[in-house]
């Protein structure tokens, strides 16, 4: 019953892990991937587009 216990509170830290590890990845790449939307949109080339995006997560990495 313990062990029962003990490995569901194990399991609820690792999910909560989990679960802001994305949020904050996906909180990382959201400013790069709107960016990079708007370029492809206004351009119509993927390639700009990914410049846009690594530029704007070079820049993100950069303040932290």
């Amino acid at each position: 019953m313990i062990y029962e216990l003990a490995l569901l509170f194990l399991l609820v830290v690792v999910g909560l892990v989990i679960i802001i590890l994305l949020a904050k990845v996906l909180l990382f790449i959201l400013p790069g991937a709107i960016i990079a939307l708007v370029v492809w949109w206004l351009t119509g080339s993927l390639l700009w587009a990914g410049i846009a995006f690594l530029v704007v997560s070079f820049i993100s990495i950069l303040r932290r």
